[in-house]
């Protein structure tokens, strides 16, 4: 390596050089404030990391989390859209209490399937937003079709018939006997 390669290697460059020492008598240029090291609202610290916290404080509100209906309407017309879901499962429930099992669990999985369009279709659900929007559509599609699916393969007289399920069921409960 020659000598002027190792002078300008050994050179500070302006990106890496040391800040001068403040003069005296000299007023500081006044310095934008790094939202990073700002306190937060309740006068802590921020954190300069994006790890989460060892223990939250608080926890966010979901997507679609807000009141359906304005705040000064009474508190069952904010909720509606929990409360038409819930309204519907209990009706199944009572259906399937009084010996209607077929109609009263069809009625749960489609109030699922109703609660996964609500909280598609509307920006705000209130209660009905549990998780992220995406989760709780999933989840409630899959519980409610499982459930409808279910229904409808009870037995006696099953009105959806799957031959692989049927197979399972003869290799696992009725191989069983003889």
């Amino acid at each position: 390596m020659s000598a002027e390669a190792r002078d300008r290697r050994a050179e500070p460059t302006s990106a890496s050089a040391p800040a001068s020492a403040p003069v005296p008598g000299e007023v500081p240029e006044p310095t934008a404030v790094d939202p990073v090291s700002a306190p937060d609202t309740q006068g802590r610290p921020r954190r300069a990391t994006r790890r989460f916290p060892l223990f939250t404080r608080d926890t966010a509100r979901p997507e679609g989390g807000g009141r359906a209906a304005p705040g000064d309407a009474p508190a069952p017309v904010r909720q509606w859209p929990i409360l038409a879901v819930l309204s519907a499962v209990g009706l199944g429930l009572l259906l399937t209490a009084l010996d209607v099992f077929r109609f009263g669990t069809l009625l749960i999985g489609a109030a699922l399937l109703a609660g996964a369009v609500l909280r598609w279709v509307m920006p705000d659900v209130g209660m009905l937003a549990v998780r992220s929007r995406f989760t709780d559509m999933v989840t409630y599609i899959v519980l409610g079709t499982v459930i409808a699916m279910l229904s409808m393969m009870a037995q006696p007289d099953p009105w959806l018939r799957i031959p692989f399920l049927d197979d399972a069921l003869h290799y696992t409960i009725r191989g069983q006997g003889g």
